[in-house]
């Protein structure tokens, strides 16, 4: 899962002179359109650009349909800030010239530009079936495919398009953050750094080194990365957030003064930006325990960006519910057995925020354990159908070897990450409403609950921007009712699954007995005891979380009860938690 909010992005590049580019002959247009066209375009030249429109409208209308007329119409939209409008004209374009690469490249610049990021794949990959070499179609389907989730095949459009220009600066940038993303992130490491060493004022590439490196517990190294980052645009909240959570706040602290002018002219920032800026000075003032400060920011951080992200919460009880109906005793019984055999994964789950990271650095400092950190293989087969084409509905007609067959998916690329461990930790917390799939396709695998007090998961989870897929935690009631479906789920799952599949740990028992809780959790996971397991906060492992930085450190208590000092804030979410 992404952990930060994602600055490359696939901007439209338009040039005045484009639709010259894909025009066919004057002689394909009659007369007046043609004269239509070439005025269209001097205007388009000048910046002209609301005559320009016109007379590309003009010249459709004598020449309907005309591609080239089409694309200069798209990019007039473009430059009118009309986008969607664009992005009709370009496919329409497309349609019309089925053998133009150019036409298809500005299409899913288009679509990128409106979140579209599937169609804008799809685009990018017709352009490139045209022109292999179309590096700009090439760098555009990458950054496509680190939009979507499809870190591998991002990683492999970068790698081709560095193939074609050694160390342009988009393609680096890509591929680390691909590699970031795919857990590979000593490789990352080096993009960034080779994009540094070419263009040392690229204040981007600062921000995802410093995240990198913090990925390793470098915390200074980091820290100096978001300053430069920061020094290099003070205007960019998300590299003032990363180096306002790189290291608690003082008294007198450097860092708060320029937050709170940023603040003071806050108007000039994008919804985005503003979030970005709300979190981080909520995050200044917890330290600095002014907590109706940073309460206050938190309320306008989290209302901003709930209006940016959707989330249906309709759907996401009726999903529950229906795995509820589909995962019965009698159903899990009657297959029992029928998976994959493979023993290695074990599976963190829970709540976000609840002390997942925890156990799996315990864990993972293990020399038979290998840490994999929140992967996305799960969601990733279910989406390929792996678990039936309507997955939960229709699980009970998946066949036996069609289950098998999923568990073994699942094993082999969770293998690939470490061949020689003996147990593979996949933390990812969500992977807790697939417990009965999971049990039934890898029924050798072992099931770790991380439950923690419900008050500090969910204001551990308010006070936190995440990059994608947690759409529930941007308001309190909503965050609520979450955590009660997510519970009543949890409460099936003990009933249904049989004895001795899953483990539960209390985060509060474990910061408060850490060797007799690990040994529980090792001794769960037939392993032998190993005293680097009490030693967590040494191991030499990327961890790519939001508590990155907090399994660096010996076990402390702090966060327990954090809740209380934001009680009388708190009401919305205590009504919905009844």
């Amino acid at each position: 899962m992404a952990r930060t909010i994602a600055h490359t992005s696939c901007k439209v590049r338009v040039v005045s002179a484009f639709a010259a580019q894909i025009v066919m002959t004057d002689a394909e247009l009659g007369p007046a359109a043609r004269q239509l066209y070439q005025s269209a375009v001097l205007l388009h030249r000048q910046n002209r650009l609301g005559e320009a429109r016109e007379r590309y409208l003009a010249a459709l209308e004598a020449s309907p349909g005309h591609p080239a007329i089409l694309s200069g119409l798209g990019v007039v939209h473009v430059h009118l800030g009309d986008v969607e409008k664009a992005a009709d004209a370009f496919a329409s374009a497309a349609a019309a010239a089925p053998g133009d690469a150019g036409v298809r490249n500005y299409l899913g610049l288009t679509l990128a530009r409106l979140g579209r990021y599937d169609e804008a794949a799809a685009a990018f990959d017709s352009a490139l079936r045209i022109e292999p070499g179309l590096f700009e179609a090439l760098i555009g389907l990458g950054q496509a495919f680190l939009k979507t989730g499809r870190f591998e095949e991002a990683r492999d459009a970068f790698t081709k398009a560095l193939e074609r220009r050694p160390a342009f600066a988009a393609a680096l940038m890509g591929l680390g953050d691909a590699l970031d993303n795919l857990g590979r992130q000593s490789e990352a490491r080096k993009a960034y750094e080779q994009l540094l060493a070419r263009d040392p004022n690229n204040a981007a590439a600062h921000w995802r080194l410093g995240s990198v490196l913090k990925q390793f517990g470098l915390g200074e190294e980091a820290h100096d990365e978001y300053t430069r980052a920061v020094s290099l645009a003070p205007v960019e909240p998300a590299y003032h957030r990363a180096l306002a959570e790189s290291a608690p706040f003082t008294d007198g602290d450097a860092r708060l003064a320029p937050l709170e002018q940023l603040a003071r002219n806050q108007d000039r920032l994008s919804d985005r930006q503003k979030a970005e800026l709300h979190f981080a000075l909520a995050k200044a003032y917890d330290d600095l325990k002014r907590h109706q400060d940073a309460f206050r920011h938190l309320e306008q951080g989290n209302r901003i960006y709930r209006g940016l992200v959707p989330y249906e919460e309709s759907e996401v009880f009726a999903f529950f519910g229906e795995i509820v109906r589909i995962f019965t005793a009698e159903a899990i019984a009657a297959r029992r057995g029928k998976g994959h055999p493979s023993d290695v994964p074990v599976f963190v789950v829970g709540m976000p925020r609840s002390g997942t990271t925890l156990v799996e650095q315990i864990l993972a400092s293990h020399p038979a354990v290998f840490g994999a950190g929140e992967r996305l293989y799960t969601q990733d087969l279910i989406l390929a159908g792996h678990a039936g084409r309507n997955y939960p509905t229709d699980f009970a007609t998946l066949p036996d070897a069609a289950l098998r067959d999923f568990g073994g998916r699942y094993a082999a690329r969770l293998q690939a990450l470490a061949p020689e461990a003996e147990r593979i930790v996949d933390k990812l917390p969500a992977n807790f409403r697939h417990l009965g799939l999971l049990h039934l396709a890898l029924p050798g695998a072992k099931f770790i609950h991380v439950r923690r007090d419900p008050l500090d998961t969910c204001l551990s989870c308010y006070s936190k921007l995440f990059a994608s897929g947690l759409n529930y935690t941007y308001d309190l009631g909503e965050l609520g009712r979450y955590y009660k479906a997510y519970e009543a789920l949890m409460a099936h799952w003990r009933a249904v699954l049989p004895e001795g599949v899953m483990l539960e740990v209390a985060y509060e028992s474990l910061v408060a007995d850490l060797e007799g809780e690990a040994r529980r959790l090792v001794a769960y996971c037939d392993l032998g005891w190993d005293e680097r397991c009490l030693r967590f906060f040494e191991a030499a492992r990327a961890v790519r979380t939001l508590s990155e930085m907090q399994v660096r450190q010996p076990l402390f208590t702090t966060s327990v009860g954090r809740w209380q000092a934001y009680a009388s804030w708190l009401q919305p979410l205590r009504d919905a938690l009844r």
